[in-house]
């Protein structure tokens, strides 16, 4: 077995891995970056709210289509009557928290991210092939070949995403607590804006 081979393959099988890495820390950091900002708050799914440490209820105001993001608000005279107040938010409307629409990877930084990994699965899927042309022993095709299989399917796995949520992401139904208001005058984009409302019953 040639070393050009041998080395096709470590190579090919590192890329791979090195995706997978990058895929794991970047989700993994994404989910610790929620958490800390969250820190302390209960998130509600069936009613669509979080909940501080004091027990007020942060609401649905706004979606942000265009960040792909639900904003959730206070009451601003509850909390700036609350004793907390000065460790949790420093502003005189309420404190805010910011929650993604869209699961990891759907938004634009877990999109970068899984770009990089699926172009380092594409180079370890051409030095395999390359390798596999240069090298035509059994060994050493059999030896590429179980390679490319794992890359194969790690590719397959990062690519589905990507298929199923184009760049241009579809409008989503409004989440609970929120509806749709009619575009600003003047937007020549049309860029649909949803007033806060509070969800009753």
């Amino acid at each position: 077995m040639s070393a050009e081979a041998l080395l096709a393959a470590a190579y090919a099988f590192l890329l791979t891995a090195g995706a997978g890495a990058l895929e794991w820390l970047s989700a993994h950091t994404h989910r610790r970056s929620l958490r800390w900002r969250t820190a302390g708050f209960e998130y509600l799914d069936l009613h669509d709210a979080w909940v501080c440490p004091e027990g007020e209820h942060l609401w649905p105001r706004e979606f942000d289509h265009e960040r792909r993001l639900v904003r959730y608000r206070a009451r601003a005279h509850v909390c700036n009557r609350c004793p907390r107040k000065a460790a949790c938010t420093d502003s005189d409307e309420g404190r805010e928290i910011v929650r993604p629409f869209d699961r990891w990877p759907h938004s634009e930084a877990g999109r970068f991210h899984r770009g990089i990994s699926l172009m380092m699965v594409a180079l370890a899927g051409f030095v395999l092939v390359v390798g596999a042309i240069r090298n035509h022993s059994p060994g050493e095709l059999a030896l590429l070949a179980g390679t490319l299989l794992p890359c194969l399917l790690v590719g397959r796995w990062l690519l589905h995403d990507f298929r199923t949520h184009p760049a241009g992401f579809p409008a989503p139904a409004p989440p609970h607590g929120l509806r749709p208001s009619p575009p600003a005058e003047g937007d020549g984009r049309g860029r649909a804006r949803l007033s806060a409302e509070r969800r009753r019953g």
